[in-house]
């Protein structure tokens, strides 16, 4: 294993990915408000998927309503561990898929923190209607992928040692 630092044109690339996907969650919760908000939804597909406004003021299925600052806390931890893994990740093919799971939890949180602190809550606007799942969001898609991913790579790819790059150096 070589262990190359990330170069500067990988921690961009990283940053450009997580501002796009960062512009097309914000982008779509602008949408969900102008067409959305005040109506009764869009079925997209019937008795299956609909498009419906819900102004969630809590995390995760509503849980822990109006604790804002803590809400913020996380987002902010998130996205700065995020943010530190990924600029330590050395460049090597071998850590690809868990650069981008940083990139998924880091645009993910920074998408709802944008919201929190506009908006003091979150847009919420996807609904699967067939199994009743709550309402989410591009940002919520995000950081469960990039969890997902991130947990399962830990579990069956990657072994303790090669996370050494991860200590703090005096």
């Amino acid at each position: 294993m070589k262990n190359r630092k990330p170069s500067r044109s990988s921690c961009m690339a990283g940053m450009f990915w997580t501002l796009l996907l960062l512009a097309a969650d914000q982008i779509t919760k602008a949408l969900a408000c102008m067409y959305l908000k005040n109506t009764s939804g869009i079925s997209l597909i019937s008795g299956v998927f609909e498009l419906y406004y819900v102004e969630n003021r809590g995390a995760a299925f509503g849980m822990l309503t109006n604790r804002q600052l803590l809400f913020v806390v996380i987002a902010v931890i998130m996205i700065a561990l995020s943010a530190f893994v990924y600029s330590r990740l050395p460049m090597e093919k071998h850590y690809d898929l868990l650069r981008a799971a940083c990139v998924l939890i880091a645009a993910g949180a920074g998408g709802n923190l944008i919201d929190r602190l506009a908006r003091g809550y979150v847009v919420d606007f996807l609904y699967f209607s067939l199994i009743d799942f709550p309402v989410f969001n591009i940002a919520d898609c995000c950081v469960c992928i990039g969890a997902a991913l991130a947990v399962i790579l830990l579990f069956t790819v990657y072994k303790t040692e090669e996370f050494a790059f991860l200590k703090l150096r005096r």
